[in-house]
């Protein structure tokens, strides 16, 4: 049975980030908003996290999973990234993209993309999930809370925690944050290429 907080949009709670964490750290998967739409997140290194996320999801091992980073110098950990495309992500992150990268050995190959080896990797520019990020202290494995068979994300974490309840350990009430997926970027090849419009504006891509 989940769990229920409600955090400040703006001013989260250290208190409850701190629980949030620990939820977390002890395998859980939590429903967070995120400038966004809703997203799914746990540890990267948990498989049973990744199993529950595509169980609910409805995905198989070809979705790309995005892993949630605090900052640029977290996704050259994460990425290979040449200089071109750190002035890319310089110039657009924290935002509302993410960006198709080859994966370097630090991340398990389970959350790989099985044929390309890449993995979605963005900075999301939100309080609540920035002051998660940071209190953790390593990036999310995250997935955006679209259920199977529906065109857009959940939103409303009263509906989440209705549907999803018994499939979650925490769900974040930070109030709505609208349906708009991030725009999505492959990197993985050089040249930027759009994979989805979304939110993030097309300009700084120059696309």
């Amino acid at each position: 049975m989940a769990q229920f907080f409600e955090i400040h949009p703006e001013h989260p709670q250290p208190r409850l980030i701190c629980q949030a964490a620990e939820i977390l750290r002890h395998g859980g998967l939590i429903a967070v908003p995120t400038e966004c739409a809703y997203s799914l997140v746990g540890l990267t290194g948990n498989a049973d996290v990744l199993d529950r996320i595509r169980r609910i999801r409805g995905v198989d091992d070809r979705h790309h999973f995005t892993l949630m980073c605090r900052d640029l110098s977290e996704i050259a950990t994460y990425a290979r990234v040449d200089n071109a495309q750190y002035r890319l992500l310089k110039a657009t992150t924290p935002g509302p993209y993410t960006f198709i990268l080859e994966a370097t050995r630090e991340l398990p190959r389970r959350v790989l993309h099985p044929k390309r080896k890449t993995i979605g990797l963005r900075v999301p520019e939100h309080a609540v999930i920035s002051a998660l990020l940071a209190e953790v202290g390593e990036p999310l494995l995250s997935s955006t809370l679209m259920l199977p068979d529906e065109d857009e994300p959940l939103d409303e974490a009263d509906e989440i925690r209705s549907r999803l309840e018994k499939l979650l350990d925490l769900v974040i009430d930070a109030g709505r944050c609208g349906r708009e997926a991030t725009t999505v970027v492959d990197l993985s090849s050089g040249a930027p290429e759009l994979l989805r419009a979304g939110k993030g504006a097309l300009a700084p891509l120059g696309l």
